[in-house]
């Protein structure tokens, strides 16, 4: 099989990784809760043979893309915030539900969804360059947002430890592994045989990524599924109309195919797994159905972005 073949079978695969992974947390739930400690550096990993495929030294090109960092700001903390307000109101009767999902759904993704967007045919390489301003500006506006949309004090003392943990860990220092590797590369004869060799693995290491972190969660979503059952019509609707709000403010921007789906990838994807221990340090009352709120969301949005791999490059071309 060539790379290329392996990549155009990618679908299909995660599928089958996914409905696996589902089947074994769900049968062996305690054995499939021993990979939620392999996430992190599974994710840094797929991050890294990533980061391999793009062109790294041109990423302060991407600081110049007013438009579009304009546009991505107005979708992640205008358009998106409103849109959260407006399906979060069912979930009024349902205070840890709510919490949980306010935090995961007003936090746009700083990790993953460069691998999403490289996969679905977007500039990644420009979504790479925007993490820094989306980690910046939800840190910033996630309390504020908060407060206006959930009436607790807690939300004004967020821990910043998960953002500032989940950049290094996921952006800062893989990139700067995949930096020091392509430099090393253009001199080394070794060196770029790895290089070369790595550009097999962003598929097997997505593969791994969804098998430890639907494997890990879906016991966590069963063993709590008649709690968090008035959450998923709030996350099917999330998964359709984001990425719609991501079309419509690229179209507002004039955005070429390659930046509106960037920008539709970006919309639509959260940052379910930064999130996940600000629902652990709820009070202990609803800790434990936030927490499985946010798991939920990552299920979901998962199997979201499978499709967004096929169907947006379709709807967006050029």
């Amino acid at each position: 099989m060539t790379r290329e073949q392996l990549e155009h079978q990618q679908i299909p695969l995660y599928f089958v990784v996914v409905l696996a992974a589902a089947v074994l947390g769900l049968t062996l739930p305690a054995l499939a809760a021993h990979g939620e400690w392999l996430i992190s550096p599974a994710l840094a990993l797929l991050m890294y043979v990533m980061f391999l495929q793009l062109p790294l030294f041109e990423l302060r090109q991407g600081l110049r893309q007013a438009r579009f960092l304009a546009a991505l700001l107005m979708a992640n903390f205008v358009f998106v915030p409103l849109l959260v307000w407006l399906a979060s109101r069912s979930l009024l009767g349902h205070p840890a539900l709510l919490i949980g999902a306010l935090l995961v759904l007003l936090t746009p993704c700083i990790d993953y969804v460069v691998v999403f967007t490289q996969l679905g045919k977007g500039d990644a390489s420009l979504t790479l360059a925007a993490t820094p301003l989306l980690l910046l500006v939800q840190l910033l506006l996630l309390p504020l947002y908060l407060a206006l949309m959930v009436d607790t004090q807690w939300v004004l003392d967020l821990p910043l430890t998960p953002f500032v943990e989940a950049f290094v860990g996921l952006i800062a220092v893989p990139l700067g592994l995949a930096l020091l590797t392509l430099a090393a590369a253009r001199r080394q004869a070794a060196v770029a045989a790895w290089s070369q060799a790595c550009s097999w693995l962003p598929v097997p290491a997505m593969a791994l990524v969804l098998l430890l972190v639907v494997g890990s969660q879906s016991g966590k979503v069963a063993a709590d599924w008649p709690g968090i059952v008035p959450v998923l019509p709030v996350y099917l609707g999330f998964a359709v109309l984001a990425p719609a709000l991501g079309l419509l403010t690229a179209r507002l921007w004039r955005l070429p195919p390659a930046q509106t789906r960037s920008l539709m990838f970006s919309s639509a994807t959260r940052n379910s797994l930064v999130v996940l221990p600000l629902a652990l340090a709820l009070p202990a009352e609803m800790r434990s159905l936030a927490a499985a709120a946010v798991v939920c969301q990552t299920l979901v949005e998962l199997l979201a972005e499978l499709a967004y791999i096929r169907l947006l490059p379709r709807l967006v071309r050029g």
